[in-house]
């Protein structure tokens, strides 16, 4: 706990989600540093400066500025390995990494902000056209990872065994955002189940973007 790290953070944003669900996880304290992404705050020369890319979240840990959602909680988990978000064998390891990359890499970049920005703004798509965007690759993504949920043995009261590890730190915030989308999930139960369990832990709903200081 005696660590002085700060969390350049949005609410809302997805990717500075799955960072605060591995800290609430490993019991880690932070300062919340808001960038309201919906204001554009990401765009000033101030914090261009911290993150060339401009993107969220960044982890300031005592003077080290690190970037990337996942490669954040890849340095969490090996400066802080207690709880375990990653479990101990190569095989295990890399499954679980596969399922928060599914997400992480895969449905989430598609439908970014700045994405659907380019698509209704520099392309000129409308609303509907946007939101039916934003579905199709949640559901393409989603009917993948269900598959492999539903069907593999690994898979316990959450994506991998009965502890928490990165893939539910990615698969929550990818949930919140397709109901906020509205994308019809009926289609995938265990998904469903596995967020709901996670719901129940306090860390995940510390972590929740109603409960952050900018939700107002």
């Amino acid at each position: 706990m005696g660590h002085d790290m700060k969390l350049y953070d949005f609410g809302f944003s997805s990717a500075a989600y799955r960072v605060r669900i591995a800290l609430a996880v490993k019991r880690l304290s932070f300062e919340h540093v808001g960038v309201h992404l919906m204001k554009g705050e990401q765009y000033s020369a101030a914090f261009a400066a911290i993150n060339p890319q401009q993107l969220l979240p960044v982890l300031d840990d005592e003077g080290t500025l690190l970037v990337q959602s996942l490669a954040i909680i890849e340095y969490l988990e090996e400066t802080h390995p207690e709880p375990p978000l990653l479990p101990r064998t190569a095989v295990a390891r890399n499954r679980v990494r596969a399922l928060a990359m599914l997400t992480a890499c895969e449905i989430h970049p598609l439908n970014n902000p700045r994405v659907l920005k380019y698509l209704t703004g520099t392309m000129g798509i409308s609303e509907e056209q946007k939101n039916t965007w934003y579905a199709h690759w949640v559901q393409q993504g989603f009917t993948a990872l269900e598959k492999r949920l539903a069907s593999e043995p690994q898979t316990g009261r959450f994506c991998h065994g009965d502890t928490v590890t990165m893939a539910d730190c990615t698969l929550v915030p990818q949930v919140a955002n397709a109901e906020r989308f509205k994308v019809d999930l009926a289609a995938f139960p265990t998904i469903l189940r596995i967020n709901a369990e996670c719901q129940q832990l306090e860390a995940f709903q510390r972590a929740a973007p109603a409960n952050q200081p900018d939700a107002a």
